[in-house]
């Protein structure tokens, strides 16, 4: 649901330093549709469009954006450089790359110097969708509807867990079937 599709305020940015990116970024967007949180998808790159970038960050959050999922590979400089000029909360995601599989993303990303916080997610399409899902929670302890959207979701992966069980194999029990079998004893 970005804005366009919505009307609504975005509420998160999802940038990335190149159109490559998208390929792994996409997932937080899905992630965000799934919920129905309005967002916006930019590239904004940190070494091609520095004034750009500059403008994107300071205006963030007069224009109603709530939280920044930047993603970038390689020297990966676009989550911290957004950090820098914003108070947002900003989320890094570490692109895959050829050359080292991504931990040169992940090692530029998460080595932020004092004062310049980013919280950084896994390699790759998970740290995309798992971006999301921590902006849906910081989102959330504001928004007691996405609240419970995310209260039935983590039900329903929970839920799914449980039933999942292995051929031949009782599937595992849910906490509480544990202490009536065991006759409330742990």
């Amino acid at each position: 649901m970005s804005e366009v599709e919505s009307g609504a305020t975005p509420q998160v940015g999802v940038i990335m330093g190149s159109r490559s990116d998208w390929e792994t970024m996409s997932a937080a967007a899905a992630e965000l549709d799934r919920f129905g949180v309005a967002h916006e998808c930019r590239v904004v790159s940190a070494h091609r469009t520095p004034a750009w970038l500059t403008e994107y960050a300071e205006s963030a959050e007069k224009r109603g954006l709530r939280v920044i999922i930047a993603g970038a590979g390689g020297a990966a400089h676009l989550p911290g450089m957004v950090a820098s000029q914003t108070l947002l909360p900003v989320l890094g995601v570490p692109v895959q790359s050829r050359t080292l599989n991504g931990l040169d993303s992940l090692l530029s990303i998460v080595q932020m110097p004092g004062g310049i916080p980013v919280g950084t997610l896994a390699i790759g399409k998970a740290g995309a969708r798992n971006a999301a899902l921590l902006a849906i929670r910081i989102l959330a302890l504001q928004d007691s509807q996405l609240a419970a959207k995310l209260q039935a979701f983590v039900t329903e992966q929970t839920a799914s867990v449980l039933n999942e069980g292995l051929a031949g194999v009782e599937p595992p029990l849910p906490p509480t079937a544990i202490d009536s079998a065991e006759g409330g004893k742990r």
